[in-house]
C-alpha cells in the first residue's frame, strides 16, 4: 500500500511540475471591424399640397347657386357659388362702379393739381416744406402774440395814433407795431394753412387715384391671378371665385341657406404639388439641416413608395413638442404617386 501510494504521489508531483513550466503560446487576437456611425437624421412629418386656402364670403347672404362640389378641379376665376344680398354686386356691376371711380379720381388729382400749380407760393416760405411753413409761422404767430400781450387791453383809438406819436416813443406807438406785427404773422400763418390744405388735397387725391387704378385692374384682370384675388373678392361680393386653380376639399355650402360673411366655407387646395412639413425635427438636429438639402421620404400608407423631395424652408419659429424645442423644415417632394393624400404620417431622412 505504500507502494502505491508513493507512486500516485511523484505522479502527482510530475503533474504539477509539468504545469508549472513555460506557458503555451496562443493565437493573436483579432481586433473588431471599425463601425461607421450613421449620420442620417430622421424626422416625422406631415403630408400637405404646396398651396391650400380656406374661402370665406365677403358679403352676407343666400346662397342662390352653387356650381362645384367636393372633390371638383376648378380654375382660377371660375365662380363657385352666388349669393343674393343687397349689399353684394355681381363682377360685371363691381366693373362699373370701378370705371366711374377711376374717372372720377383722375378729374380730382387733376383738379387739386392745378390749384396747387397757381398757389403762389411767398419768398418767405423758401426753402421750405409745406409742413415746415406751418410750423415755422405757428412759432412766429405765437412770439408776436406774446409780444403784444401787454396791450391787447388798449382801446382801437389809441392804436390807431399818428405815426408821428408813434416815432416819440409812447406806449401806444409801441403797441401799434407789435399789433401790426401780430396782424402780419395771423397772415403768413394762414397762408402757410392754404399752402399745405392744397399739397394734403393733392396727396389725398393721387392716394384715391391709385386705389382706383388697383382696383381697376384687379376687376378687369383676364388672368385671375392671385395678386388681384383679395380685391375682387372684396368689390365683386355677390360671387365666390377661384382665387387660384385646385380641388376643391371641403365645402359647406348648400343652396337656400344663408351664409354670414367672414366664415369660411370651402378648402381650396393645389395639389399640383406636395410638401411633408416636419414634426418633431429637435434643434439639434436643425442645425445640421440646410435649404436646398436632398432628402428621401416614405409614407406610412406607402411604405414600399421612396420619394426623393429637397429642403425648401426651415422655419424660424421654434414650438415645443413632447418637452423638446422643435422646428418645422418644408420639404418640397420632386416625386409624387397618386395614392397620396393629404395628411399622411411621413417619414423624412436627411443624409449628411
Amino acid at each position: 500500500m505504500k507502494t502505491i501510494k508513493l507512486l500516485a504521489f511523484l505522479t502527482l508531483a510530475i503533474s504539477l511540475a509539468a504545469c508549472s513550466g513555460a506557458p503555451t503560446p496562443t493565437a493573436e487576437a483579432t481586433p473588431p471591424p471599425i463601425v461607421k456611425a450613421d449620420d442620417t437624421i430622421i424626422a416625422e412629418g406631415r403630408l400637405e399640397p404646396i398651396h391650400y386656402a380656406e374661402l370665406a364670403l365677403n358679403a352676407s347672404g343666400l346662397i342662390s347657386e352653387v356650381l362645384f362640389k367636393e372633390g371638383d378641379t376648378v380654375a382660377a376665376g371660375d365662380i363657385i357659388a352666388h349669393i343674393e344680398s343687397s349689399e353684394a354686386q355681381t363682377l360685371e356691376s363691381a366693373q362699373a362702379k370701378a370705371t366711374e371711380e377711376l374717372t372720377a379720381a383722375y378729374q380730382e388729382a387733376r383738379d387739386a393739381q392745378f390749384k396747387l400749380d397757381n398757389f403762389d407760393v411767398p419768398s418767405y416760405f423758401d426753402g421750405m416744406t409745406p409742413s415746415e411753413a406751418v410750423d415755422t409761422m405757428r412759432e412766429n404767430l405765437n412770439k408776436a402774440r406774446a409780444d403784444f400781450e401787454p396791450y391787447k387791453n388798449l382801446s382801437e383809438r389809441s392804436l390807431a395814433q399818428t405815426e408821428a406819436e408813434r416815432n416819440s416813443g409812447v406806449v401806444t406807438g409801441t403797441a401799434k407795431i407789435y399789433k401790426q406785427a401780430l396782424d402780419d404773422a395771423w397772415a403768413r400763418y394762414r397762408k402757410a394753412i392754404l399752402w399745405l390744405e392744397l399739397e394734403t388735397a393733392v396727396q389725398n387725391a393721387n392716394s384715391r387715384l391709385s386705389q382706383a387704378q388697383k382696383d381697376h385692374a384687379a376687376l378687369h384682370d383676364p388672368a385671375f391671378s392671385q395678386d388681384s384675388a383679395g380685391i375682387r373678392a372684396a368689390l365683386a361680393s355677390a360671387e365666390l371665385r377661384a382665387p387660384f386653380s385646385g380641388v376643391i376639399t371641403d365645402l359647406s355650402l348648400k343652396v337656400g341657406e344663408f351664409a354670414a360673411s367672414g366664415q369660411p366655407v370651402i378648402t381650396l387646395a393645389d395639389t399640383s404639388s406636395w410638401v411633408v412639413k416636419t414634426t418633431d425635427l429637435t434643434e439639434i438636429d436643425v442645425v445640421n439641416i440646410a435649404e436646398g438639402q436632398t432628402v428621401t421620404v416614405t409614407l406610412d400608407a406607402l411604405p414600399d413608395v421612396e420619394l426623393q423631395g429637397t429642403v425648401l424652408y426651415i422655419s424660424q419659429r421654434f414650438s415645443e413638442n413632447q418637452g423638446d424645442i422643435v422646428y418645422e423644415v418644408t420639404v418640397l417632394l420632386t416625386d409624387q404617386d397618386p395614392a397620396m393624400r393629404w395628411g399622411m404620417t411621413a417619414i423624412v431622412k436627411f443624409a449628411e
